[in-house]
Parts: C-alpha cells; structure tokens; sequence
C-alpha cells in the first residue's frame, strides 16, 4: 500500500509538534523598558528563566510588569494559585530602538540614544568598559543628589562651573 507524500508530512509535522517546547507565545520587550504581560487565565506565581536578562513583577492575577534588563532571550513561566503551569512564554529582550546609535572605534562600541537635537551617552552590555562605568556612575551620582534635595536634606555643593550652556 502506498502512502500519499502529503499524508506522510502530516503525520511527520504532528509527531514533532508534539515534542515542540509548550510556549504559549513570543513576547518582546526592549531593554532599560516595561511591557506589561496580560494572562487569560489568574495566576498567583511567577518565575523569570534567567533574571539577569528580565524581571517580572505581579500587578494583578492577570497582569505582569517585566522589565528588559539586558539583550537575550528566556521564558517566563506563569503558575495558577493550584500550582499548575496557565502559560509558559518566549521573552525576547531587544537592544535596538528608535534613535539609538552605536558608534565603532576599532574593536570598541560606544552606544548613544539621540534626537534630532543631540545624542547623550547610552551604553549597553558590550560598550567599552570605561565608558560603561564612568556613564553609570555619572547616573549614579546625578540620582543620588536629586533624591537628597527632593528629599528636603541639605543640596550637595554646587561644582566649580566655569561655564553653563542652555539648550532652548
């Protein structure tokens, strides 16, 4: 008896889809943003793959905020209140978006996001590492004296400015 050639793709394709990994879905996410991730079904529990690349917050029984931490890609696994796997989904953390410009110095990169005005310092994992560092400690040290005078203490010094511009 002789097969039809169709017939045998069918049954090949439902063979390997059954042993295909059971993610609900791909979800996208660009890095240093949230997306929120809506559940059909209420979950209680929620797990990150690899939480280097993401973090996922709980909102509601239905609703996950997950923050793209660094470029790759794991899954989020979302559990019901008995334990049981309701979705289990892709996630794609991006590094391109809109207005970034990357910047290739040899063997170095330099990231910068821009506008039509100017471009200010962007780094990403993969940057220079001192260009990575001093721009973070840079943030790192602009959030700490705006939380201090927000805050009602006492401002820190002003720094010795021999010049200011100011962009209209």
């Amino acid at each position: 008896m002789r097969r039809s050639p169709c017939l045998v793709v069918v049954a090949a394709l439902v063979s390997i889809a059954g042993l295909a990994p059971a993610f609900a879905g791909t979800f996208s996410v660009p890095m240093d943003e949230v997306r929120i991730l809506t559940f059909k079904k209420p979950v209680s529990t929620i797990y990150v793959g690899n939480t280097v690349i993401a973090e996922a917050t709980l909102i509601d029984s239905k609703h996950v905020f997950v923050l793209g931490k660094t470029m790759g890609e794991t899954n989020v696994v979302a559990l019901g209140a008995d334990g049981t796997v309701v979705s289990n989904d892709h996630l794609t953390i991006f590094g391109r978006r809109v207005g970034m410009v990357t910047l290739n110095r040899g063997s170095t990169q330099y990231n910068f996001s821009c506008t039509s005005l100017q471009c200010e310092t962007q780094p990403v994992p993969g940057d220079e590492q001192t260009y990575f560092k001093d721009t973070h400690d840079a943030i790192t040290q602009h959030e700490g004296m705006a939380n201090t005078a927000g805050n009602g203490g006492a401002a820190s010094p002003t720094p010795n400015v021999s010049s200011i511009t100011v962009v209209h």
